[in-house]
């Protein structure tokens, strides 16, 4: 039986969770009629888009998912946890493409690289989009599928009485699958990271440019650094978070029926909830769009 705080837990996580995926279907809903009337999106909203639409699939796995594991349905975890993984490595990895298209824009930077970047990667991301989709679905198809063998070869060993057999590959499971699930993860995490403090960098160095030259701090380039890094340090708090929260569930720290588990999922989609929101008011596009049904659904009411 349930302790209550756990119960408590689970209902804040289950109703920030449809507000999430009622935030996400909007900005979907919105961006994706664009896309399809204009037949094309700017680079930015065809990233935020996409990132949407994995949030919504991401919150409504998470929903099925928790709900399953915590009534015992464990007979169908396996094949939930393959989505859940593929949607949340993709999210992990939509969520870095974002980092980055802002830092490229955003920054300053002479090195010709970054130039060739900041000149190209309006046209590379549709690439990037479609080669994380491919990527990830490839990845994560391999890895069920290794995990299949290897449960198969546990559960043949442990009906032939083979227990010590059946334990190495039971350890060799387990570690394959941290490590599978850890590289996964950590790669689209460090892509976020140094995108990071590449911005943080380009804008400390143009204050002190400011300064050096006496010039205005609060020029339009300094505003511009400024509210794309106070975006990115709320997004690093965030995503350190559910990285944080996706270790947890890998390393199996704690059960489902744990509140700390649950308080631990309330905090962590909350992070993904506050995000959708600053997206959708950080958009002219967007924030447009709700004010005007706001509107209309006051003067209805």
């Amino acid at each position: 039986m349930s302790s209550s705080p756990t119960l408590i837990f689970m209902v804040i996580f289950f109703l920030e969770s449809l507000a999430a995926m009622l935030q996400n279907g909007f900005m979907v809903t919105v961006l994706g009629r664009e896309w399809v009337r204009r037949r094309t999106l700017p680079a930015g909203d065809m990233i935020v888009a996409s990132l949407a639409a994995s949030r919504f699939c991401l919150h409504g796995v998470a929903i099925l998912n928790n709900l399953l594991i915590f009534f015992g349905f464990y007979f169908v975890r396996d094949y939930y946890n393959t989505l859940w993984h593929f949607v949340n490595t993709l999210t992990l990895w939509l969520t870095a493409w974002l980092a980055v298209f802002y830092c490229v824009k955003v920054a300053v930077f002479s090195h010709p690289v970054f130039f060739w970047l900041k000149w190209r990667i309006s046209r590379l991301v549709p690439r990037l989009l479609l080669g994380s989709l491919v990527l990830v679905g490839l990845t994560v198809i391999s890895s069920a599928i290794v995990t299949g063998i290897l449960k198969q070869m546990i559960a043949s060993k442990s009906s032939q009485g083979n227990s010590t057999w059946a334990e190495r590959v039971q350890a060799f499971y387990r570690s394959f699958h941290l490590f599978d699930v850890m590289l996964m993860w950590s790669v689209p995490f460090l892509l976020f990271l140094v995108s990071m403090l590449l911005l943080v960098f380009s804008l400390c160095r143009h204050l002190g440019l400011m300064r050096n030259y006496r010039q205005d701090p609060c020029d339009p380039s300094t505003r511009v650094h400024t509210m794309a890094l106070k975006s990115l340090v709320f997004f690093l708090v965030f995503y350190t978070s559910y990285f944080l929260s996706l270790v947890v569930v890998a390393t199996e720290i704690t059960n489902f029926q744990s509140h700390w588990y649950w308080a631990w999922e309330v905090v962590t989609y909350a992070s993904i909830c506050l995000h959708s929101s600053m997206l959708v008011l950080s958009s002219p596009k967007l924030r447009k769009v709700l004010m005007t049904r706001l509107w209309k659904a006051l003067d209805k009411g």
